[in-house]
Order: C-alpha cells, then sequence, then structure tokens
C-alpha cells in the first residue's frame, strides 16, 4: 500500500474512527455547487451591528461601550441553566429515552472592531482574549450542575457565523457531548495500554517526521493530523501535558496567541480570501474526577476543499458510511506551510 496513490482507510486514535483516503480522486473535475466568495472588508464599526460597543442587541439590551473583551449570556441559548437532569424512558425499553441538559450559552466578542479578525489581530490582543476563555472555563467549571465546558469559533457565514463581528461562543452542558466523550474513552484507553499520554507521544511522532507540522514554537504545535477528515483540516496541541486553560503558564499563554494568529493567517492566504471555519478547544471534563489522561488540544475544521468558491460536502458515502476525502493531510500540510512562514 502506497499512502500517496493508493486508497487506504486512517484510523483517528482519539475517536476510534476511520476516514477513507482516496489519493487518486484530488484532481476529478467539479460541476457541483460554487460558494460566493466572501466580502474581504468590514468597517470599524458598524452602526447595524448587534455585538458592536454602545449598540442594541435584537432583545433590545445596549451593549457598554466595552474597549477589550465583552462577555454575555447569549439572548437566545441553546441551553438553560433551571433544567433538570432527569431522565425519560417511555416504555422502560431503552427505545424513546430523553434527558433533561442543564447548562449555559455564553457569547465574547474578541474586540470592540467590526473589522478584526484572529488572523488580524496583534498576538497581545489575543492574549487578552484567552485570559477571557480561562476566566470563563474557571466560572463554568466550578458550577455543580457543569460537567464539560465546550468554547468554539465559527468564522464566515459558510460556517454558519450568524455575524461577522469577532467573537465566539461558550456552551456549558451537564453531560460530556459525544465527541470529547469519544476522545475522552480514546486517551483514557491509550493510557491503559502504554502508560503514556496519546497526544504526547502522537505529538512527538510527528516532531520526528515534520511532513504534516504547519507551524509551531515552544509551547504549542499545529499540524494536519494524520486521521483529517477536512481539506486543511489543523489539530493544536500543547507542547506540555496539561488539561484546560487555567493550568497555563504566562508564556503558555503567549505561544497560543502567536500560534493561533500564525494559523488563522495562514487559512487566508491558502486562496487569499477570509477562510471560513469552525474551531474548538477540547479540555479535560469538569466532573470533579482527575482527569491525568486527557491533553489540552484545539481543532481547526474549514470546508474550502479546492478554491474559494468549492467546498467540501459531507453527503452520500459520508452519512452512510464513513467519511472520505481527495487529498490527503500530508499535501494539505505541505500546502499551508508553505503559505505560513516556517521552513
Amino acid at each position: 500500500m502506497t499512502l500517496t496513490e493508493d486508497p487506504h482507510r486512517r484510523l483517528n486514535p482519539l475517536t476510534n474512527e476511520w476516514v477513507l483516503v482516496s489519493p487518486h480522486r484530488a484532481g476529478r473535475p467539479w460541476q457541483g455547487q460554487l460558494e460566493r466568495v466572501a466580502a474581504k472588508h468590514e468597517p470599524e464599526y458598524d452602526p447595524t451591528c448587534y455585538l458592536c460597543p454602545g449598540n442594541p442587541r435584537v432583545g433590545g439590551i445596549i451593549n457598554p461601550r466595552y474597549t477589550g473583551t465583552f462577555v454575555f449570556d447569549n439572548d437566545f441559548a441553546a441551553l438553560k441553566p433551571a433544567v433538570r437532569d432527569n431522565r425519560l424512558d417511555i416504555g422502560n425499553r431503552g427505545l424513546l429515552v430523553a434527558e433533561g441538559e442543564p447548562g449555559l450559552c455564553r457569547v465574547i466578542c474578541f474586540s470592540p472592531r467590526h473589522d478584526l479578525t484572529l488572523a488580524t489581530m496583534c498576538p497581545k490582543d489575543i492574549e487578552n482574549v484567552i485570559h477571557s476563555w480561562t476566566a470563563q472555563f474557571q466560572e463554568l467549571a466550578q458550577m455543580p450542575q457543569i460537567n464539560h465546558v465546550q468554547i468554539f469559533e465559527n468564522r464566515g457565514a459558510m460556517m454558519g457565523a450568524s455575524n461577522p463581528h469577532p467573537h465566539c461562543q461558550i456552551w456549558a452542558t451537564h453531560s460530556v457531548p459525544d465527541i470529547p466523550g469519544k476522545e475522552l474513552i480514546g486517551q483514557a484507553s491509550y493510557n491503559e495500554r502504554h502508560n503514556n499520554c496519546l497526544l504526547c507521544d502522537y505529538v512527538n511522532l510527528e516532531d520526528r517526521q515534520q511532513v504534516r507540522v504547519v507551524c509551531q514554537n515552544e509551547g504549542f504545535v499545529a499540524l494536519v493530523p494524520f486521521w483529517a477528515v477536512w481539506p486543511f483540516e489543523v489539530l493544536v496541541c500543547s507542547r506540555r501535558h496539561l488539561g484546560t486553560f487555567p493550568e497555563f503558564t504566562r508564556t503558555e499563554v503567549v505561544s497560543l496567541a502567536q500560534l493561533l494568529r500564525q494559523v488563522t493567517s495562514t487559512y487566508d492566504k491558502v486562496f487569499d480570501v477570509p477562510f471560513p471555519y469552525s474551531m474548538g478547544f477540547h479540555q479535560s471534563p469538569t466532573d470533579g474526577n482527575p482527569h491525568h489522561e486527557w491533553h489540552f488540544h484545539a481543532h481547526f475544521y474549514p470546508p474550502l476543499l479546492r478554491s474559494a468558491t468549492i467546498r467540501k460536502f459531507m453527503v452520500g458515502f459520508e452519512m452512510l458510511g464513513m467519511p472520505q476525502r481527495d487529498i490527503t493531510p500530508e499535501s494539505a500540510a505541505a500546502h499551508l506551510k508553505s503559505r505560513s512562514g516556517q521552513q
């Protein structure tokens, strides 16, 4: 089997799921849907934006004239804190099952400026965003009904972002969601078998091979994972074994800010457009138990495939069988690295 030529599948050890890789299909013709290219420039202040300082939000609340980051409870939250976590099993046969899911949803505006993104903010301002992420994680993790805190950003209308103002969301849930739950099992299983951390060992392997690493510094590494599903997917891992934002040193805050700016600005250079993505941090559960197996990491999932107007779709075999990709993670990493400034 030749990984650069032959169809094969690759295992994601974090989730124990497979992805089909078909390198020979990378040049197939495209006559499908074409996306509109996103506008390149936003105003520094938009009087119609419900996230800009001093503007009213949809429900009528007036934003303060904030000068740094701004955090507020989501006006259209998917979760409510007062919901009971009781279980319903109609007929007691495990077929019609529901559970109450208490939780909270918050929004963090990265900057008062409407026209900035992580790719264009200065690293010092991104450090302030990281401090906000840390403070929110600490506050929410202490709530007895909260067992998982998910910080994520949807960038671009293609990823469902309802507003271009630089912001992210936090959903804090009573249960551990499915994907981090699978990662918890994967990391715990690996730790039991090898008496070591899965992602520590994986980063060491990637450091030696250097074929999927996009950019790196003393504190973090960004790479296209061997098992990547999305064309230009990136995994960011801390070099030190830690589980959550509150464990960061001052130096690690600086390092992550620099790396996040480098990853996102590199994305914008791939097709010379503001690159859409969904990004999220996976931290250890907040259920009060020690999770020594957990390793802090972040996932970037951008949908663009071969140009600013051609995106990757999850349809057909991918919805009914398993995910599939054409360009290899190695070629995607080489493409990103050539634009990252790191050689």
